[in-house]
C-alpha cells in the first residue's frame, strides 16, 4: 500500500512557482526524508498534502484519500508537527496530551493508556505534572511529537523536528524517533536540510531544490547513482614538516596549496580514472604537520595507480583512506549546476532494471531518479 501519491503536484504564489510537477509514491511503513535547503518547497508540500493549501495544478492522495476532496478526513487521521510545537506551555505535559486526546475523541481508557505509553517512550512519565513551559526546547520537541502521535495515526508529518536543537539533543531525539517508528510501524514523512540526519533514519529520500524534485531513492541508491567514491591521502608530516610563514593553514581547503600538496596534485593530474578535487592542510604549533589530498574516483580500481604516481614523484605518503560518498555529496552533485534545462526523466527499477517515464507518479520511491528540470522560485 502507498501512503502518499502525488501526480504533477504544483503550487504557485502570485504566479511564482513554489512547487513544480511533484511526482512521489511513498510506501506505507517507511521513513521518507524530504531533503532540501530552506525555501526549497518542503513545508509547502506538507501543507498541500494536508489540504491547508490548494494546489495550482496536479493532484495528491494521502492514505487513499483525495487531498482535494477529503482533506478533513486526512487531517483527522494523520499526525503533524509543523514549524511550531503547538504546545500549551502553562499546562503540564500530561494535560497537554489529554487535551489533544479529547480533541480526537479518544475514550477515557484509551486516552490514559496512550498518554502513559507516549510519555514513557520519551522518558518523561515521571515529569508528567511539570508545566511544558519549564522544559528545554529538546524536551518540548519530544512532547510535541508525542502530541502528534496521541491518536495513534498511521502517517506522521514532521517538519524539521530537530531544527534549533543542540547536537546531543538532536541525536537523542532522532534515536527515540526511530525506535518509536519501529515499535509502532508508522509511516513517517520528515523534512530536513540535515543530510547526515536523513542518512541515518530514512528508508527513502527525495531531494528537492527551488521547488523541483531532483531525485528519489534509498540513500545507498542515490550515493551509487549521483556521486563517486573518494580517496583521502595524507602526505608529508613528521620530520619533514615545514614552517608556516603566514600563519597556519585551515583544515577544509586552503586557497593556495602548500608546495608539497601542489606537487602531489600535479603528479595525479594525468592519472587515468581520478580527479583531484581538494587539498587540506592541518597545522600544529606553526608547522604544517600534514596535507590531505581528496581524490574523486571515476574508476574504483585506480587506487594503485594513484600510489604509484605519488611514489614516483617522491611524495611521502602517510595514509590512504577510501571513503564512501555521503548524501551531502549527492545533494551538491545534483544542485551544483543552476538553471540547467529540463530533460526527459527516467527511473530504473532496483529489482528489474527496467526504465519507466517519471512524468507519472509510478515507481519513484523504489529507485534513484535523475532530473534536470528547470528550476522555479521557492516559497
Amino acid at each position: 500500500m502507498d501512503a502518499i501519491i502525488t501526480t504533477d503536484l504544483t503550487k504557485c504564489f502570485q504566479d511564482v512557482p513554489a512547487l513544480g510537477n511533484l511526482n512521489l509514491r511513498i510506501k506505507a511503513g517507511t521513513v521518507f526524508g524530504f531533503l532540501g535547503p530552506n525555501g526549497a518547497g518542503k513545508t509547502t508540500t506538507i501543507r498541500l498534502l494536508l489540504g491547508l493549501l490548494q494546489p495550482s495544478a496536479g493532484s495528491a492522495e494521502v492514505m487513499g484519500w483525495s487531498v482535494a476532496h477529503d482533506a478533513r478526513h486526512i487531517r483527522e487521521r494523520v499526525g503533524v508537527l509543523l514549524e511550531h510545537h503547538g504546545l500549551y506551555e502553562r499546562l503540564s505535559a500530561y494535560d497537554n496530551l489529554a487535551y489533544f486526546a479529547d480533541i480526537y475523541h479518544l475514550e477515557a481508557s484509551v486516552k490514559e493508556q496512550r498518554i502513559k505509553e507516549l510519555l514513557g517512550s520519551i522518558r518523561c512519565w515521571e515529569r508528567r505534572h511539570e508545566k511544558a513551559g519549564s522544559w528545554s526546547k529538546g524536551m518540548k520537541q519530544k512532547l510535541a511529537i508525542a502530541r502528534a502521535l496521541i491518536h495513534d495515526p498511521e502517517l506522521v508529518f514532521l517538519d524539521e523536528p530537530t531544527s534549533g536543537l543542540d547536537p546531543a539533543a538532536a541525536h537523542q531525539l532522532r534515536d527515540e524517533l526511530v525506535e518509536l517508528v519501529k515499535q509502532a510501524g508508522k509511516t513517517i514523512f520528515i523534512t530536513t536540510h540535515n543530510l547526515e540526519e536523513a542518512e541515518k533514519v530514512c528508508d527513502q529520500v527525495g531531494v528537492i531544490d527551488r521547488g523541483q524534485l531532483l531525485a528519489t531513492g534509498s540513500p545507498s541508491e542515490l550515493r551509487g547513482s549521483f556521486s563517486r567514491p573518494k580517496v583521502i591521502i595524507t602526505i608529508g608530516g613528521g620530520a619533514g614538516a615545514a614552517e608556516v610563514a603566514d600563519g597556519p593553514e585551515v583544515a577544509g581547503g586552503a586557497e593556495k596549496p602548500s608546495p608539497l600538496a601542489a606537487k602531489a596534485l600535479a603528479a595525479l593530474k594525468h592519472v587515468s580514472g581520478v580527479q583531484p578535487v581538494a587539498q587540506q592542510s592541518v597545522a600544529t604549533r606553526g608547522l604544517v604537520a600534514e596535507n590531505r589530498i581528496s581524490v574523486e574516483l571515476s574508476d574504483p580500481d585506480s587506487v594503485p595507480a594513484i600510489i604509484r604516481a605519488l611514489v614516483a614523484a617522491e611524495i611521502p605518503i602517510q595514509e590512504v583512506h577510501k571513503v564512501k560518498a555521503s548524501l551531502e555529496d549527492v545533494f551538491l552533485s545534483l544542485t551544483q549546476e543552476e538553471g540547467s534545462p529540463p530533460s526527459h526523466t527516467t527511473v530504473t527499477n532496483a529489482d528489474t532494471g527496467t526504465a519507466a517515464d517519471t512524468g507519472t507518479a509510478a515507481g519513484t520511491s523504489t529507485a534513484a531518479t535523475t532530473a534536470a528540470q528547470q528550476k522555479g522560485g521557492s516559497q
